[in-house]
């Protein structure tokens, strides 16, 4: 395989341009501080066992205090000279975490603020200048966010409409930053589930009221796009093909690929058993079953789903299926009773292999590294991560894209 990466990895992109980077909220930082040390520590640890020296891609995580932070003239001057130095590049940064992403319970906070806030326009406005400035010339430049926010935060219209005002100023910043830097940058919604934007058709519904607010404004198909998280729109149970080309065809630009694969199972007395180990006090993970009739229901979070499985109204069936939004590892085999969302992964990489003018930025993301039951932690997070890049590269290849 090494020779393989060698090969391949001459300057971290794909056959049509398209660039591929782990994202570093795999790792704990809230501080710049602790952020550039895990970087030195971990993705340079990474880069060794992956590309032999060549140039390296970074999809960077920064909280709301490590960016203003990094802001500092003599840390940004510092953070370039390092990116320099170690052969690194930054093409795309996730904003979707404003604050503390690791070692305490997140769940829902991981929203606050939403886009009805000040506060969430004024730090995606921040990462786009800091991206401005150590992007390369020639690549493009892509920010992730929340989808607007979570559903159960918003209960009127006023709220609505200050999330698309808000949207549309960092769109309108964006544009400004875009033209002064002589860079393309992007801003990406991450639909997720239960979100204000969960799925494909509530995403499209969206852009279209956006543009009835902004009839004729090009700077929203060319500045605004979706980050697709694959485990998300797997475990809204999409087919891949169908959501992605209805974005597209909807004039929506896919900014940013998250290659990302779900739990699912049939939720049978044993494997909800098992799936107690999924069930950490950290992170959300939304629960939507399906039972053999297509018919979906919805449940908050999976400690809730188990606490009283009969909530979600699901006959007894071996067509029953619950899919969970928890990110596992891309190259982790299924283990019954278990089974992944690979599938809607490979099913994405293959639209892009028809399509590969459409997406230029390919994020691997599993950020759950923390809270995994032990029986998918039998590596370091380092040799996780080159592993989750072997398996990754090797799809890759057999579509040729790489």
């Amino acid at each position: 395989m090494q020779a393989f990466r060698a090969s391949f990895f001459q300057t971290m992109k794909l056959n049509h341009g398209q660039h591929l980077a782990y994202c570093t909220n795999i790792h704990r930082g809230e501080t710049w501080a602790e952020t550039f040390a895990s970087l030195k520590k971990y993705a340079l640890a990474v880069r060794e066992k992956i590309c032999l020296g060549a140039p390296f891609a970074i999809g960077l995580r920064l909280s709301n205090l490590a960016a203003v932070e990094l802001s500092e003239r003599k840390t940004l001057l510092a953070f370039q000279r390092w990116l320099e130095k170690n052969n690194c590049y930054v093409f795309t940064i996730n904003g979707f975490p404003f604050g503390q992403f690791h070692g305490e319970r997140v769940k829902e906070k991981v929203y606050q603020p939403d886009w009805t806030s000040p506060a969430r326009l004024a730090y995606t406005n921040l990462l786009f200048d800091l991206l401005a400035k150590i992007l390369p010339a020639r690549i493009e430049g892509s920010v992730s966010t929340v989808p607007g926010s979570f559903k159960e935060f918003i209960t009127t219209r006023e709220q609505e409409l200050e999330i698309r005002k808000n949207i549309f100023r960092s769109v309108e910043h964006v544009a400004r930053v875009s033209e002064k830097s002589n860079r393309t940058l992007h801003l990406g919604l991450e639909p997720e589930p239960l979100c204000l934007l969960e799925n494909s058709a509530e995403t499209v519904a969206f852009f279209q009221t956006l543009r009835a607010e902004r009839e004729n404004d090009p700077r929203l198909a060319e500045f605004l796009g979706v980050n697709y998280d694959c485990c998300h729109f797997a475990v809204e149970f999409e087919e891949p093909q169908n959501a992605l080309n209805s974005l597209v065809k909807n004039g929506i630009k896919i900014s940013k690929l998250h290659l990302s694969s779900a739990l699912k199972v049939s939720p049978t007395l044993a494997a909800r058993t098992e799936l107690k180990k999924f069930a950490d006090d950290v992170y959300l993970h939304q629960v939507i079953a399906r039972d053999e009739n297509g018919r979906l229901k919805f449940c908050r979070d999976l400690p809730a789903a188990l606490a009283d499985h009969a909530k979600l109204k699901i006959k007894k069936s071996e067509l029953a299926e619950w899919r969970i939004h928890f990110h596992v590892p891309l190259h982790a085999p299924a283990a019954p009773p278990f089974a992944t969302t690979n599938d809607h992964l490979l099913g994405a990489l293959d639209w892009l292999a028809e399509n590969p003018k459409l997406c230029a930025h390919l994020e691997m993301e599993t950020y759950t590294w923390e809270v995994l039951p032990p029986e998918l932690k039998s590596q370091n997070v380092v040799d996780q991560l080159a592993a989750e890049y072997d398996w990754t590269l090797a799809q890759l290849k057999t579509r040729g894209l790489a």
